[in-house]
């Protein structure tokens, strides 16, 4: 899974080449758990029952039809898990992706539209067209499953009046680079669209709606995973003026979202559909994997490899380079403690983009932690999405040790100076460090390792 595992491991001898190893296997044993292969499992069929997660029992038999709907980077390999379950039962049903069609060659029942990812286009407007004529077809009859994961925002995209496509990419493009948390761009998008927020969960209403969340949002809150088509929407046109008032973009954004947002709290524009509304009385949201996930599988590992491991939170959030002095921080006491030890977060960080480099908030995590690493000499910080896209960069995330810095020093490259820019992956492919994936195929938010040993 990781294309430069060898070169991570060869740069290094000892201690640290041995650790660096370890926390590399580790990341890749977190991804791997939260894959579909794995957590679809948690999905069967028994006696003409669909079982979800053991908690959840629908009759097929009082179906007429099944239908699968589904966006975001994982659905594609979620539909190919489900639709040998169920295959009988299919109906029919289409999936927004931003892979290729061709790529999908064991889907016979399901179609798959192109859409696009990570910055929306006509194709997420035509995608969202085709899944919302879908969900007017649907009777009290049909069972509708709807596969959700990360990206979802960007592949269903089709902007309420008067907002225009290049509008809204704007101004989420100024929110990512505020520092607002992911919590806060989805309540403006949400606010901004004609299928997120519940919409689209709303125009299926008549339906029985089961919909299956792969969670890359800190929290599982499932009106926040790809914006929430299927989920009732608790904020308001209110929370997404106040929010573009707080990172203060309310005079940049275009006209045309102040506007949407004005009528919005006015009263001329209609509210997101909310939780009290009888439209999701027969819409079901579940969580089927997490962040959660992939730390209990990383720890698993290290704790077989003779670590004593300790997850310390699944709900890691903050901007990047400060969580980074923090673990540096957390890695000194581990070293001191001179045991064989590990700590291990799953979250998502936020950077304020203030420079014009290229990087990404694992990256950024990893290049601060590394400031502060120069005097340890047992231990290893590593940071990756779980996506396997840092940022605006094509790495999943870095790895660091007390040598990094100094690799840096006599290679003539000021750390300081590449994080001020946010300018880590140029940093990490000059000094090593950068880690390479390609793209998972899934996307539960961030996993972080501390080893020490």
């Amino acid at each position: 899974m990781i294309r430069n595992f060898d070169d991570l491991i060869g740069s290094r001898s000892g201690i640290i080449a041995d650790l660096r190893g370890e926390v590399l296997r580790a990341a890749e044993q977190g991804i791997r758990s939260v894959m579909p292969e794995s957590f679809m499992k948690r999905v069967r069929v028994e006696d003409d029952f669909l079982i979800v997660k053991d908690s959840l029992k629908i009759d097929l038999r009082k179906f007429d039809e099944v239908v699968v709907l589904g966006a975001g980077k994982a659905s594609v390999k979620m539909a190919e898990m489900l639709e040998p379950l169920i295959f009988d039962k299919i109906s029919g049903g289409v999936i927004a992706s931003s892979s290729s069609p061709c790529e999908c060659i064991n889907l016979r029942k399901i179609d798959v539209v192109p859409s696009s990812h990570p910055v929306p286009s006509e194709s997420s407007i035509e995608a969202s067209e085709i899944l919302l004529e879908w969900a007017e077809s649907v009777t009290e009859r049909t069972l509708v499953i709807f596969l959700l994961s990360g990206g979802a925002s960007a592949m269903l995209a089709l902007p309420a009046h008067p907002v225009t496509l290049k509008d809204k990419i704007f101004t989420t493009k100024l929110l990512l680079e505020s520092g607002a948390t992911i919590d806060e761009i989805n309540a403006v998008r949400k606010h901004l669209s004609l299928v997120k927020g519940g919409w689209l969960g709303k125009r299926m209403s008549r339906a029985r709606v089961i919909s299956l969340a792969l969670s890359d949002v800190v929290g599982n809150r499932v009106e926040c995973v790809g914006s929430g088509p299927t989920a009732p929407d608790p904020t308001t046109f209110r929370d997404a003026y106040n929010i573009l008032r707080k990172y203060d973009l309310w005079d940049v954004v275009p006209e045309s979202v102040r506007r949407r947002i004005i009528d919005g709290m006015e009263g001329r524009a209609e509210e997101t559909p909310k939780p009290r509304d009888p439209a999701f009385r027969r819409i079901t949201n579940i969580v089927i994997a997490d962040i959660g996930d992939a730390c209990r599988a990383a720890a698993s590992y290290l704790e077989s490899r003779g670590f004593k491991c300790m997850v310390l939170s699944k709900y890691a959030e903050g901007e990047a380079s400060q969580v980074g002095i923090l673990l540096a921080g957390l890695l000194r006491q581990l070293e001191e403690n001179g045991e064989k030890c590990a700590m291990i977060l799953g979250g998502e960080y936020t950077v304020t983009v203030k420079g014009g480099g290229v990087g990404g908030r694992n990256q950024e995590l990893v290049l601060a932690s590394s400031l502060r690493l120069k005097e340890l000499e047992r231990s290893v910080i590593l940071s990756v999405g779980t996506d396997g896209v840092d940022g605006v960069s094509s790495a999943a995330g870095a790895i660091a040790d007390p040598q990094t810095y100094h690799d840096a020093v006599r290679l003539g490259v000021n750390p300081v100076r590449f994080l001020r820019e946010n300018d880590s992956n140029s940093f990490f492919n000059l000094v090593g460090g950068a880690i390479y994936t390609g793209p998972t195929g899934t996307n539960v938010g961030d996993l972080t390792i501390l080893a020490s040993g």
